[in-house]
C-alpha cells in the first residue's frame, strides 16, 4: 500500500490489486460466464480440484477473481465443516489470509433474522470492512443467508459462492439473489448482489445424502422444461445416470443448468421485463408447499417437482398445452425418483400464502406455465377454482 507524508500525517493511496486471468490450457475445469457488464463474473466446474493439497486450485482461482484480500469471513453449512470447508479454509490460511469462521446450523430454519443478526454481529466483532470477502460454502440456505449478510454489511462487501450441493450448484449460487425467510413467506427480504465467481466442485456430491441430491434434480430438470428442449431430451436417456452421481454426466448436467440460467439472468438481472420470472417454474405453488408443511419439512426440490406438477395440470386445464407436456415431465422426474404429489395439500392453506408471491400484480395470481417443452410465459388473472383443481390433483400419487 504506498504511502507518503503530509505535514506530519501519513497519507495512504489505495491501490488495489485486479483479479488476474487464468489459462485454462493448463487446468481440468470448466468456465461459464455470467455476463452481467463490470459485474460479469466466472463459474468454474471441476471434480475434486479443492482436495489438492499439493496445489491450492481454490486459493488460487479466488485471487484471480477478487484481487486483493487479507481477510475472509468464512461461513459454512456445519455439515461441510469438517470437509469441503476445511480444504478451503487451509489453502486460504497458506496464502496468508485471515479467516473469520462462522458455522451455521443445517436446514431452512438457519436463513433466518436472527441468525442473519449473529453474523452480522460476529463480523463486527472481528473487524470485518470493505476489503474483506465473505465466502459461502455450503447449499442453498448457506449462500442466500452469507450473499445478504454480504449485500448488507458495510452497504457491501465482495462475496464468493462455494456450492455444495446440486441444487445450490444449479440454482441458488448462480444470479445474484439473496435473502431470509420470514415466518409468513419464503424469501421475502433480501437483495440482488452478485458475487465474483463461483466455484464448483462436484467432488462435494459425493457425500450428500442421496434425498438432498435427489432433491437438486428438480431444478435441473426445471431448465430442460422452460428454456432447454434439446437437454430435456437429453435428461430423458440420462435421469437414471445422473442418480448414480457419474462424474462426467453431473459435469454436463451442471454446466447445461448454469449456462440456462446465464442467459436468463444476462437478460433480465432484476426481474424488471419479465423474462427472469420463467425461473420461476412451479416455485409459487413450491413456496407455499413448504410455507404450509413447515421449512424443513419438504425439500425445496421436493416442492418444486410437485409445484411443475401442479403447474402442468394448470397449464393443461387453461389449455396452454397437451397433456402429452406432463406425461413427458412426469416421466422424468419418475426417473430422478422425486415425488409427484403431497398428500397433505390443502388449497384453503395454500392460497393465502401464494397471494403473497412476489409475481402478484395488483392483487392477481400469475403464474408461470408451460406451453411446450422448452417454453414457458407469465401468466395472469388465472381463476382461483383452477389454482385449487391443480393443487387437488397432485394431492394422491398418480396411479399406474
Amino acid at each position: 500500500m504506498p504511502q507518503k507524508q503530509a505535514n506530519g500525517y501519513t497519507i495512504l493511496t489505495v491501490q488495489p490489486t485486479l483479479p488476474q486471468p487464468i489459462d485454462l490450457m493448463t487446468e481440468p475445469i470448466e468456465s461459464i460466464e455470467v455476463s452481467l457488464g463490470d459485474r460479469s463474473y466466472p463459474i468454474w466446474i471441476s471434480t475434486g480440484l479443492t482436495e489438492s493439497a499439493e496445489q491450492p486450485h481454490f486459493a488460487k482461482y479466488f485471487r484471480a477473481a477478487v484481487g486483493d484480500c487479507t481477510h475472509v469471513v468464512l461461513i459454512h453449512d456445519a455439515a461441510v465443516s469438517n470437509t469441503i470447508a476445511s480444504r478451503v479454509e487451509q489453502q486460504l490460511d497458506q496464502a496468508g489470509i485471515r479467516i473469520t469462521n462462522v458455522s451455521i446450523p443445517s436446514g431452512e430454519t438457519s436463513k433466518s433474522v436472527s441468525m442473519l443478526d449473529s453474523i452480522w454481529n460476529t463480523m463486527l466483532e472481528s473487524g470485518t470492512d470493505r476489503r474483506s470477502v465473505v465466502i459461502a460454502v455450503g447449499g442453498g440456505v448457506v449462500g442466500d443467508l452469507a450473499g445478504f449478510a454480504a449485500a448488507s454489511f458495510t452497504r457491501g462487501l465482495r462475496f464468493v459462492q462455494v456450492p455444495t450441493t446440486l441444487l445450490s450448484m444449479v440454482d441458488s449460487s448462480v444470479g445474484g439473489k439473496t435473502g431470509i425467510n420470514l415466518p409468513g413467506g419464503k424469501n421475502m427480504v433480501g437483495s440482488f448482489w452478485q458475487p465474483q465467481m463461483v466455484w464448483i466442485d462436484t467432488q462435494s456430491l459425493s457425500t450428500l445424502p442421496d434425498r438432498d441430491f435427489i432433491s437438486g434434480m428438480a431444478e435441473v430438470i426445471k431448465y430442460g422444461v422452460i428454456e432447454d428442449a434439446e437437454f430435456f431430451s437429453w435428461l430423458q436417456d440420462k435421469a437414471a445416470r445422473l442418480i448414480e452421481k457419474d462424474a462426467e454426466t453431473l459435469r454436463y448436467a451442471i454446466r447445461k443448468s448454469c449456462e440456462s440460467k446465464a442467459r436468463v439472468v444476462a437478460e433480465d438481472e432484476r426481474e424488471t421485463s419479465g423474462r427472469r420470472a420463467i425461473l420461476n417454474y412451479g416455485h409459487t405453488f413450491a413456496h407455499a408447499i413448504e410455507a404450509t408443511a413447515g421449512y424443513g419439512v419438504c425439500l425445496h426440490g421436493e416442492a418444486v417437482s410437485i409445484g411443475m406438477q401442479m403447474a402442468a395440470h394448470l397449464a393443461i386445464d387453461m389449455e396452454l398445452c397437451d397433456r402429452s407436456l406432463l406425461e413427458e415431465q412426469t416421466a422424468v422426474l419418475s426417473a430422478a425418483k422425486l415425488p409427484l404429489a403431497w398428500k397433505d395439500a390443502d388449497p384453503e392453506k395454500m392460497l393465502p400464502v401464494m397471494s403473497r408471491d412476489k409475481k402478484v400484480l395488483h392483487g392477481k395470481l400469475r403464474f408461470v406455465l408451460p406451453d411446450r417443452i422448452g417454453h414457458v410465459a407469465m401468466v395472469g388473472d388465472v381463476p382461483s377454482e383452477k389454482v385449487i383443481a391443480a393443487i387437488l390433483a397432485c394431492r394422491d400419487e398418480p396411479k399406474g
